[in-house]
């Protein structure tokens, strides 16, 4: 049997032949390409004098047949997963951390890496080179190439247990959220997009009827419009208890196993804390300097949510309902009270906030700015509900753009981009493969796909990732897109949001789903006059997250029971009683299910301080379309990937760094 993975890909753009992979080729292609990336290891290490060129470029070659086996198989994994492809992620994990930890504790390869670092004055390096030279050797160290004996052997034991574990909490809660759902037998209150995504749940769960699932895009407009507080509580708190159900799926001591082990880690490479060894690499620096950011952030945001909370209670109370308000009466009453101070409400805004006009506007706002083409294409994808656009720019190739928007059993939660293939010169003019994956509610059969304001502002959102990865410009894969610090990853993203505010994009693409017609303009004044409705909930529940996932990483010793810790750090900073945390622990996947966001989750919040400043950028400019700040932006942010330290293309951009000044203006707490 010829296996795909193994082979030359007669596809267009060289895309992965979806249809033609089978889950039982994965393994053996993993196999034999792990045989290859070794080979091309040893090769590095044949005792020749070391150069610039037989050592860093390639070692940056030597994984090429391992990231294309990988690439189509990580797609699947998070989008479209099976028992199959999580028993191959089970096995993958610790294979590949092996692997890893096998290359970062390559004494040989290390020397080479040490020798040309040591010697890195003398070398004629471009700056890239030096860049990406003094990340490889960052990157070893970090990983323990200086360690020997028994903590060297100890750490890679960490790592690969670290990798199964991130794995189990991920595959734990996609089996929770697949396995819950509530039917509705009591549609009242419930308005037609809402009753029409219960209906194509229930299609889809085969449950007989409409259902309610633990799908954000579902379960949030239920718990706004649902008039039945029992419903209400029944609903929230399985969403809420995802991961802490008991049996085989509870995270809670998969949690304590991780922060553990990370404590470990730090303390193997001689760091105070996990939070330390984390933060040393990113803009922030310190534990110290986020605490004070989401401190300051805090204390503003906490004010006005129990100012709000006050006078939902007394909504409450009105409606006849005793005791006090609770976290699953929050958005009913907020979506109540939004419709009554701002006369604007989901129901009327939904269906001039269509998926396709959306994606259109998106694509719009890419051309205005950059001069961005999109143009469908037919290709083998991973999955019916996919699309594929290419991208080109004054006619020539620049990107592949996926677009995976419905939600369904069998894909995690969230929103998220990846590069099934990053940009790079290295292996020639390589222009990248970019998924968009998201969870919306998914319509019935030749109805239109309905957003909310926050489901469009995911879109564009993803969409900004998605413009950081299709515009790179850099030679090496390693600094490639997103590849970039953690607390600066976010700011291509969220600056691309404000884009949705402009007025003249809503009044072209905001249109009736019915009658075609444009947003009124009165309408469209009170959804952008509302923009900052309740900001105290939302900034509480992401900060109240980011203090925690803070607090289980800055400390010498991890906690032994991380629930305890969560809810001692809730009473410190007095969590309003009537909000929850964005992502409780055990449902933390931005933490647990690997290190990725691991003591990061700050990062949206710093950088949001950038993404409200670079705006500014623009207004004070030609205003949110002007040539000359979008030529800077593509220059230094979106085309630089990580070939420069973050915060000097920042400023290369804007000329200095900002304060949260015009964060906390932005989300409408500022004094």
């Amino acid at each position: 049997m010829t296996n795909p993975l193994l082979s030359d890909w007669n596809t267009p753009f060289d895309l992965p032949p979806f249809d033609q992979i089978e889950d039982a080729h994965f393994a053996p292609a993993v196999d034999a390409a792990l045989d290859q990336a070794r080979a091309n290891i040893a090769a590095i290490c044949d005792g020749s004098e070391p150069t610039f060129e037989n050592t860093i470029e390639a070692l940056m070659l030597a994984d090429a047949p391992l990231e294309k086996a990988l690439a189509p198989f990580f797609a699947l994994a998070g989008a479209d997963s099976n028992e199959a492809r999580e028993g191959l992620m089970r096995d993958f994990s610790p294979l590949l951390s092996a692997y890893s930890s096998e290359i970062t504790s390559n004494a040989d390869l290390f020397a080479r890496i040490e020798a040309l670092w040591q010697a890195r004055d003398t070398l004629d390096l471009n700056d890239e080179q030096a860049r990406v030279l003094m990340l490889t050797r960052r990157n070893f160290v970090r990983s323990g190439a200086q360690l020997t004996g028994f903590a060297a052997d100890r750490l890679a034991e960490v790592k690969q247990r670290l990798s199964v574990l991130g794995t189990q909490f991920t595959q734990n809660l996609l089996a929770d959220e697949r396995s819950w759902f509530m039917p509705l037998d009591d549609l009242t209150g419930l308005p037609d997009f809402v009753v029409n995504a219960a209906k194509a749940a229930g299609r889809d769960k085969d449950a007989g009827g409409p259902v309610v699932t633990l799908s954000r895009s579902l379960i949030v407009p239920f718990l706004q419009f649902c008039p039945r507080r029992d419903l209400r509580e029944k609903a929230y708190t399985a969403w809420v208890s995802r991961g802490a159900n008991g049996g085989e799926t509870d995270n809670r001591a998969i949690a304590a196993e991780i922060l553990s082990l990370r404590a470990e880690r730090a303390n193997l490479l001689g760091y105070d804390s996990f939070a330390d060894y984390k933060l040393e690499t990113e803009m922030a620096g310190t534990p110290g300097a986020v605490r004070d950011l989401l401190m300051q952030v805090w204390t503003p945001a906490k004010a006005a949510a129990e100012e709000d909370a006050q006078v939902l209670q007394a909504m409450m109370h009105t409606d006849g309902e005793t005791g006090p308000l609770e976290a699953w009466d929050w958005r009913y009453y907020s979506e109540k009270r939004r419709a009554a101070e701002h006369d604007l409400n989901e129901a009327e805004l939904k269906p001039y906030l269509q998926l396709d006009r959306m994606i259109d506007a998106s694509f719009a706002c890419a051309n205005r700015l950059f001069n961005l083409d999109f143009a469908p294409i037919d290709a083998p994808l991973y999955h019916p509900d996919c699309r594929a656009w290419e991208v080109t720019r004054n006619g020539k190739h620049v990107a592949v753009f996926i677009g995976d928007y419905f939600a369904r059993g069998s894909k995690r939660s969230g929103a998220w981009c990846s590069a099934m293939r990053s940009q790079q010169k290295l292996a020639g003019d390589i222009r990248p493969h970019v998924i968009n994956v998201c969870n919306f509610a998914k319509p019935s059969e030749g109805e239109p796909a309905l957003l909310s304001y926050d489901d469009a502002r995911t879109l564009f959102h993803e969409f900004g990732h998605a413009l950081h990865q299709m515009l790179s410009d850099v030679t090496y894969d390693m600094i490639s897109g997103t590849s970039v610090a953690r607390d600066f990853v976010e700011l291509p993203s969220q600056l691309y949001e404000h884009w949705l505010e402009v007025p003249e994009v809503l009044e072209e693409f905001a249109t009736h789903a019915d009658t075609g017609q444009p947003m009124p303009r009165d309408l469209l004044d009170r959804m952008l006059g509302a923009a900052t409705y309740d900001m105290g909930f939302s900034t509480v529940e992401y900060v109240a997250s980011a203090l925690v996932d803070l607090a289980f990483h800055d400390t010498e010793d991890a906690p032994a029971d991380p629930m305890q810790k969560q809810a001692e750090v809730l009473e410190d900073i007095g969590m309003p009683h009537a909000i929850r945390m964005r992502h409780a622990t055990p449902h933390f996947a931005h933490v647990f299910a690997g290190d990725g966001y691991s003591s990061g989750y700050y990062s949206y919040m710093w950088s949001e301080v950038m993404d409200a400043d670079a705006f500014e950028a623009f207004k004070e400019q030609g205003g949110p379309f002007d040539p000359a700040m979008a030529q800077k932006l593509e220059t230094h942010i979106l085309s630089a990937g990580g070939s420069e330290d973050a915060a000097t293309l920042y400023q290369k951009f804007r000329g200095s760094m900002p304060d949260a000044t015009a964060l906390l203006k932005g989300r409408g707490l500022a004094a």
